[in-house]
């Protein structure tokens, strides 16, 4: 099990290795990095696909405290320092997206393209903070049982669409603390606004969106595909919410092999 020692902290991640352009998968809020297996199958022939869990989630081994998601770029780049990679294409969803962006502003030389998966550019408004402390404290006060129903579904669509997802991920946040599920959600809460700052990324963007997200309405990544300036044109996800890469798999791969296959090689014209 490869683990990163980066500050104090050990990251887990999962590396398919091999010679291939690097593409960093990042996992949204409660996930962790096994969301991306259907798109690691998909690409590990032509890419060597590295995706990791982040502070608070998954495997990975932290204090607990609290932090932003300019730390958690930063422990994206440390992470490509510990594996010795210089360059790579950036995959994330949700707040995989909003660490991937802030990757991007901080060290643009690193990053030779940028997929974004149902992320966003802004801070929250005012009724979706008042959710997620509701969640927050329901983590914390009843564990996962007691978010699980309403939650699963706004991340996943339907129980009797998806059982098996809702089994798998509500057993997976039966393993984890209650305190550590309370404080990632805490962390989602404080995402700051860079909408103002999306002009100066200029690596190759791609921009994939369920239809249906609630969490980040369409509207939200559509905006990112206007304002970015080496955006490809939106994917839209009919009939997906949040998350899919689990719930749509297929369409999923497709957009992204084509996108990276034409952006993520190091001949690959940056300027698109």
């Amino acid at each position: 099990m490869p683990f990163a020692a980066i500050d104090r902290r050990r990251f887990h991640y999962q590396d398919t290795g091999g010679p291939g352009p690097v593409v960093v998968l990042s996992h949204g809020n409660l996930m962790d990095h096994s969301m991306w297996q259907a798109q690691v199958a998909a690409l590990r022939d032509e890419f060597r696909c590295i995706s990791w869990d982040g502070r608070l989630h998954g495997r990975t081994e932290d204090d607990g405290a609290p932090h932003d998601y300019w730390d958690s770029a930063r422990d994206l780049l440390a992470l490509l320092d510990h594996l010795g990679v210089e360059q790579a294409a950036l995959v994330g969803h949700s707040q995989g997206g909003f660490l991937s962006l802030r990757a991007a502003l901080l060290a643009p030389g690193r990053v030779r393209a940028l997929a974004l998966v149902d992320s966003a550019a802004v801070a929250w408004p005012t009724p979706a903070l008042a959710q997620m402390a509701l969640v927050a404290e329901g983590f914390r006060a009843g564990g996962p049982e007691a978010v699980a129903p309403e939650l699963l579904g706004l991340l996943l669509g339907p129980r009797d669409r998806h059982p098996d997802l809702h089994r798998t991920w509500l057993a997976g946040w039966q393993r984890q603390p209650r305190e550590r599920l309370a404080t990632a959600v805490g962390v989602l809460m404080g995402v700051d606004d860079l909408a103002a700052r999306l002009s100066e990324i200029s690596a190759p963007a791609l921009v994939i969106h369920g239809e249906a997200d609630q969490p980040v309405p369409l509207d939200l990544g559509a905006m990112m595909g206007e304002v970015l300036p080496g955006a490809r044109p939106l994917v839209t996800i009919p009939g997906a919410g949040h998350t899919p890469p689990l719930t749509h798999p297929e369409p999923v791969n497709l957009a992204l092999t084509a996108f990276l296959h034409s952006h993520a090689h190091p001949t690959a014209d940056a300027a698109g």
